[in-house]
C-alpha cells in the first residue's frame, strides 16, 4: 500500500490552520469547525483539481482566512443576540485534545488581553494583521486573501497595529504576574477585602460571561474596592469553592472549581504589582478544555 505524500503535507497543515483560526475567531470551537470546513473544500476537489494546485499548504490557509472573514463579518448580528459580556474561549496550558494538531501554540499572541483588542477590530483588520504580523505573510498574498491591494492591507495592519500599542500596558515580568495572581488567590480564598483592594488598581475592571446559560455578571463590574466585595461574597456564598493556579492562554490565571466541577476560569491583566482587568469565563461552552474526563 503506498502512502500519498501529498495527502501527508495536507494533513500536516492542521496545526497551523488551528492556531490561524482560533486567534481569528477567538473560540475553539469555532476555529475546529473552520477546519473541518476547509479540509471537506480539499477533498471535494478531483484529483486532478488537487495536483493543479501548487502549494497546498497555501491554498488551505487562503480557504481557512476567508472562511473566517466570512464568520467574522457575521459575528456582530451573532453578538447582539449574545446574552451578556462576550470574552475569547480560554485555553488551557496542556490542552486535552488527543491529536497534538489540535493544540494551539500558547504565546504572547493570544493571551487573553490580545485576544480582546484582536475582537475590537474590523474583520479585515484582524485577518490582515494576524496573517502579516502574526504568521509573516506577505502583503501580497494577505491582499489574495482579504480581496483588497497589498497598499490597502499594510494600512488596514497599521491601524490594528495602532490598537495594540494604545492597548498595551507594561509589560510585567512572568515571576511579577504570578506573584500577583497567587496573592490574589490566597486574598481571595481568605475573602480578605482590604488585601484584594490593595492587590487591584483603583480603576481595575471585572468582565464575566455566562453565555445565558449560566449566572455571571452582566455588565463589568469598576473600581477596585466594589471588586474585592464582589469577589469576597461570591466566595461566602458558595462554601467549598476551590481555586486553582493555572496557565490561561499562556499567562498565569485561576481556575474555580466546586463539587468537582469547573465553574469559571479567570485570566488576568498585571500592571506592575496590580491587577488591572480580570476576565471571568463562565459560559461552559467555553469550558470545555478545563472539564476533566
Amino acid at each position: 500500500m503506498t502512502t500519498d505524500p501529498g495527502l501527508s503535507a495536507v494533513i500536516s497543515e492542521r496545526r497551523q490552520l488551528i492556531n490561524l483560526a482560533y486567534r481569528l475567531l477567538g473560540t475553539l470551537a469555532d476555529a475546529e469547525d473552520v477546519v473541518q470546513e476547509t479540509y471537506a473544500r480539499w477533498y471535494s476537489l478531483s484529483r486532478a483539481q488537487q495536483e493543479a494546485i501548487e502549494s497546498p499548504g497555501a491554498w488551505l490557509t487562503t480557504v481557512a482566512s476567508r472562511i473566517c472573514l466570512d464568520l467574522l463579518g457575521s459575528a456582530r448580528a451573532r453578538r447582539e443576540r449574545y446574552v451578556g459580556e462576550w470574552i475569547p474561549e480560554p485555553l488551557p496550558d496542556r490542552e486535552s485534545a488527543a491529536d497534538p494538531a489540535d493544540r494551539v501554540t500558547l504565546d504572547e499572541s493570544v493571551s487573553m488581553a490580545f485576544l480582546v483588542v484582536l475582537d475590537a477590530m474590523t474583520p479585515a483588520e484582524r485577518v490582515a494583521f494576524v496573517l502579516h504580523d502574526v504568521f509573516r505573510y506577505p502583503f501580497a498574498e494577505v491582499a489574495e486573501i482579504v480581496g483588497r491591494t497589498p497598499a490597502a492591507c499594510r494600512q488596514l495592519a497599521t491601524s490594528a497595529r495602532r490598537r495594540v500599542r494604545e492597548a498595551r500596558v507594561p509589560a510585567a515580568s512572568a515571576e511579577q504576574r504570578a506573584e500577583v495572581v497567587r496573592n490574589f488567590k490566597r486574598a481571595w480564598e481568605n475573602r480578605d477585602i482590604r488585601a484584594l483592594v490593595g492587590l487591584l488598581d483603583p480603576g481595575a475592571t471585572v468582565v464575566a460571561d455566562g453565555g445565558g446559560l449560566v449566572s455571571a455578571a452582566p455588565h463589568p463590574i469598576e473600581g477596585a474596592e466594589e471588586i474585592a466585595r464582589y469577589m469576597a461574597a461570591l466566595v461566602e456564598q458558595a462554601p467549598g469553592l476551590g481555586l486553582e493556579e493555572r496557565p490561561v492562554n499562556g499567562q498565569p490565571g485561576l481556575v474555580v472549581r466546586h463539587a468537582g466541577r469547573t465553574e469559571a476560569v479567570l485570566a488576568f491583566e498585571v500592571d506592575g504589582d496590580r491587577v488591572i482587568r480580570i476576565w471571568a469565563v463562565r459560559n461552559p461552552e467555553k469550558l470545555r478544555p478545563w472539564t476533566d474526563s
